[in-house]
């Protein structure tokens, strides 16, 4: 459909879409997308509307007022916002944009963190890739092609996604970041086994000391935190999920001991494994 509004060019489109039911509880889905070109003097001034807002600046700048706060956005920025409470933004010169309402099952956590962290104006790593998932979306609509949800979700939360990675983050740590998403990878594959500090910074060619130290700042927990979490999160998912031996889930989840396991399962779930099995209905039953 081509926008009627003041102050937006003529040949601006957009489409809206009424998600199924199984989408508002599974996915995240689209509400509305499409590409404006925002003439001078365009503004708007909302007190709820049901969605959230990505909007990527092709062209121009656009004011943004929300919560009580300015921003300025210029071309090459994603802007974020949560429409569900009062919001403004316009501009002078006029702007040319992609922009993206949506909702769904995580929507509000995925706005909060990012919110949080980065703001509502980004510059995320890699905005092109973004720039692409938008326009799938858009084009999916654009040339009526059929609307598969699960794969409308998958690119809305690529783009959530990429907007928790802003470049300047990168700038910090990307010369690490690969070094210690193999690390993960590696205990995610080898929990079960004996896992050292010095074989996991051998791995990644950075002294112990160095390693934790990075490993800490990408990941928010030691290599030693971040292994036993992996190991108690598949102890927990036997302990719910099979009749398996409190003795066996011990030793194949990579702990020395059923003594070892156990005071370490308490410590980091405030109950022993037993009384964590017994909490949910038996397994088998």
């Amino acid at each position: 459909m081509y926008s009627r509004e003041s102050h937006v060019s003529p040949q601006s489109d957009y489409y809206v879409y009424a998600s199924s039911a199984l989408a508002k509880k599974l996915y995240l889905y689209p509400v509305s997308v499409g590409h404006f070109v925002y003439e001078p003097g365009y503004q708007i001034s909302r007190s709820r509307f049901d969605s959230f807002l990505i909007m990527y600046l092709e062209k121009g700048s656009c004011e943004i007022r929300v919560d009580g706060q300015h921003f300025q956005a210029q071309a090459g920025a994603f802007v974020l916002l949560d429409c569900y409470g009062p919001h403004q933004y316009g501009s002078v010169p006029g702007w040319e944009a992609a922009w993206l309402h949506f909702d769904g099952v995580l929507a509000r956590e995925y706005f909060q963190e990012i919110r949080a962290h980065y703001g509502c104006v980004l510059h995320p790593a890699n905005p092109s890739s973004l720039c692409r998932s938008m326009e799938r979306i858009y084009q999916n609509f654009k040339t009526s092609q059929p609307i598969i949800e699960p794969v409308l979700s998958s690119e809305i939360t690529r783009i959530l996604n990429g907007l928790l990675v802003p470049a300047a983050e990168k700038k910090k740590s990307g010369a690490y970041t690969h070094l210690i998403a193999d690390s993960v990878s590696y205990i995610n594959e080898h929990f079960q086994e004996e896992i050292s500090l010095e074989l996991l910074a051998q791995k990644a060619h950075l002294s112990p000391f160095h390693f934790t130290r990075v490993f800490a700042k990408e990941i928010g927990a030691t290599p030693h935190q971040y292994l036993l979490s992996t190991r108690i999160s598949a102890a927990k998912f036997l302990l719910k999920s099979s009749n398996t031996p409190i003795k066996e889930i011990a030793f194949c989840t990579g702990f020395h001991s059923e003594s070892g396991f156990c005071s370490t399962f308490k410590k980091w779930e405030g109950m022993t494994p037993g009384a964590y099995r017994e909490a949910g209905e038996p397994p088998g039953e």
